[in-house]
């Protein structure tokens, strides 16, 4: 999947990023390279805890599952 980067270079020189697709995903670099691998670890984070918060929340309950297709 790909993700889009919202991208602001501070007076500082810093460059601050939040995901267009998962908002909650904000981090910072010294580097587009650094920024580049901060955010995808911060998205990798995030779906990984809202992947355990889904599977808690329908614990003990008869679910199936279904694959979808994102344009």
């Amino acid at each position: 999947m790909e993700y889009t980067a919202i991208v602001q270079k501070t007076d500082d020189g810093w460059y601050v990023a939040q995901c267009e697709q998962i908002p909650a995903a904000i981090t910072q670099g010294r580097t587009l390279e650094e920024l580049d691998e901060n955010l995808k670890d911060a998205i990798s984070l995030i779906l990984e805890v809202e992947k355990e918060d889904a599977l808690k929340r329908f614990s003990g309950t008869k679910v199936f599952r279904r694959n979808l297709q994102m344009a």
